[in-house]
């Protein structure tokens, strides 16, 4: 079991910290905390004047802002944030998220993300408390690789369950390990203080996933806490919002309700909080997809770049989820100083 403490020393040599801990943020998830709004996009939305005032604030003369106050490690990629710590040239969640916690903080802050493609949390992600599906179901995903890959084992059927949680966990504890080449010179304690979780696609599409995620997102959730020590850890759910607040998909309405099931229950009130991504859908994106994107492409090239599946490639969309996860764990935080308060 991988173990990651909560708090890591900055240097084994330096004298006991005095000042307040680096706050560290973890950003968690599958495409679309990864990230699919293209930067380009912002560049000419900027040069409209009906939506320049939304990237105002990032801005620097006429750069992007680069924040020396915020840190991200994201994978293979490390540096003060500003736009491109999604996929390649394109920007995710944590544009918006880091704006909001850089602001709040006096101290510099460190941004986590371990974000895959393609990844479910009944299989990938599968937490260690959900244990493995029933010897039948592994018996027919053998059979179903075999027909791909032949020589495919049981033992790898059951080794793949897991095991992009087991990837997350190892790139949370390099990432706080590294920490002296993160914040160099900087005798500082780090110390977690969220956890953000926005995937769903590929439960979604799958009725038996579907049905067991509220179920695995409760395990998730505890067995997070457990390996990285940290009991009452902050825990945002970005609920599912392909399609925006009108859409009506029987599949999409379930498994919402089984997103939000989790924080309903009593062990998880007042420590785990469900942002609904589908109020920040762009609308017009939408609408000029939907008069075909191909067929207008010099309009489209203005607001969207990417598939409704991943929010259609909006940097509008991307903004305001990174934003309204930043409050929301803000607010977790606040909740819990006070909880601790009352303690004492």
């Amino acid at each position: 079991m991988i173990q990651t403490a909560l708090l890591l020393s900055l240097s084994m040599i330096a004298p006991a910290p005095t000042a307040d801990p680096i706050p560290v943020y973890v950003l968690a998830g599958q495409s679309n905390m990864e990230g699919k709004a293209r930067v380009e996009v912002m560049e000419r939305q900027l040069l409209d004047e009906a939506t320049a005032a939304r990237y105002a604030h990032l801005r620097d003369g006429d750069e992007w802002l680069v924040r020396d106050d915020v840190v991200i490690d994201f994978l293979n990629r490390r540096g003060p944030l500003t736009v491109g710590f999604g996929s390649p040239d394109r920007i995710g969640p944590e544009l918006g998220f880091g704006q909001v916690v850089g602001d709040h903080h006096d101290e510099p802050v460190l941004i986590i993300k371990t974000a895959w493609g393609g990844r479910s949390l009944w299989r990938d992600f599968r937490s260690p408390g959900a244990g493995l599906p029933e010897d039948e179901v592994i018996d027919e995903l053998l059979e179903r690789q075999r027909k791909r890959r032949p020589e495919t084992t049981r033992e790898e059927v059951v080794a793949s369950f897991g095991a992009t949680y087991r990837s997350m966990l190892e790139e949370i504890r390099a990432t706080l390990d590294d920490s002296k080449a993160l914040f160099p010179g900087k005798r500082r304690e780090l110390e977690l203080r969220g956890f953000v979780w926005f995937q769903g696609w590929n439960d979604m599409i799958d009725a038996r996933a579907t049905a067991e995620y509220a179920e695995n997102m409760a395990h998730f959730i505890r067995d997070v806490r457990e390996h990285l020590e940290a009991p009452e850890l902050p825990f945002v759910i970005g609920q599912f919002g392909v399609g925006g607040e009108a859409a009506s998909h029987p599949k999409h309405l379930r498994f919402k309700e089984a997103q939000i099931a989790p924080a309903s229950l009593p062990e998880f009130e007042g420590n785990v909080a469900v942002v609904r991504t589908d109020a920040h859908w762009d609308t017009e994106a939408q609408e000029v997809f939907d008069r075909g994107w191909k067929e207008n492409l010099e309009e489209w090239n203005r607001v969207g770049s990417d598939r409704p599946y991943h929010y259609l490639g909006s940097p509008r969309t991307m903004l305001g989820v990174g934003e309204a996860f930043g409050e929301a764990v803000l607010e977790l935080n606040r909740a819990a100083s006070k909880k601790q308060k009352r303690r004492r």
